[in-house]
């Protein structure tokens, strides 16, 4: 049996670690898109526990991954994704936490190809006592020059008990990359909260309406089948 992870082990910082105790060990699911296909996903996440996927994208080959983490207790989601020459990964995410709720997303992208690309766009929301955490990192090898990688994190918190952490990393050793990471972490725009109730909209619609536009980055690409049914699970999530 693996050594149960501590907060000395920096992806594991932010963890419930008795509630990681339950879980542990932790099965790694090993998912391969062949060079030249490409394929898409989508994981919603309700019940708690820890996913760990490892993912190799072979050469020219894509990947989107649309992720929805909410409504459970305790939720991790862990990806290692590692790219060939010219592969893509796409990622659009949702962390939803309320209550006492601890919802983390940790990414580690590997360009070991030339000209592979990712793109990681991370949105979460947090209320009550609940902590959203993303940790992700883009490693970029000696051979994978000409990576274009971006990772993009923003969270909304809901009340002054909420807590979002956030640690983009960027590791990189090729010398013609581009690459490109931020995170913000702030309130609800009260100037357009101020808006949209002084037009008549109830103040419980009007902070669902600047949430939900505020997590809809996480689904640009995506079909409108996909986006209006993710919408409504999402809608409903934060009613």
């Amino acid at each position: 049996m693996s050594v149960l992870p501590t907060r000395k082990d920096e992806a594991w910082r932010y963890s419930d670690h008795a509630a990681v105790a339950r879980h542990w060990p932790v099965a790694v699911e090993a998912i391969v898109v062949p060079a030249g296909e490409s394929r898409a996903d989508i994981i919603r996440a309700t019940d708690e526990g820890i996913r760990h996927l490892a993912i190799t994208i072979g050469a020219g080959g894509a990947w989107r991954l649309t992720i929805l983490d909410a409504g459970r207790s305790y939720g991790r989601i862990a990806l290692d994704v590692t790219l060939h020459d010219g592969a893509d990964f796409q990622l659009g995410a949702v962390l939803i936490g309320s209550g006492a709720q601890k919802i983390e997303l940790v990414t580690t992208v590997r360009h070991i190809g030339v000209a592979a690309t990712s793109r990681q766009i991370v949105r979460a929301v947090a209320g009550d006592t609940a902590t959203t955490s993303y940790l992700g990192q883009v490693a970029v090898a000696r051979t994978g020059q000409k990576t274009d990688a971006s990772q993009s994190f923003k969270a909304l918190l809901l009340n002054r008990g909420a807590t979002a952490n956030a640690k983009p990393e960027l590791e990189i050793f090729a010398d013609d990359v581009k690459c490109a990471h931020g995170a913000t972490v702030g309130e609800i725009d009260r100037n357009a909260l101020f808006y949209l109730t002084s037009r008549g909209v109830p103040p419980a619609q009007a902070r669902a309406l600047l949430t939900r536009a505020f997590l809809s980055d996480a689904l640009e690409g995506l079909d409108e089948a996909t986006t209006e049914a993710l919408d409504a699970e999402i809608t409903a999530l934060l009613a």
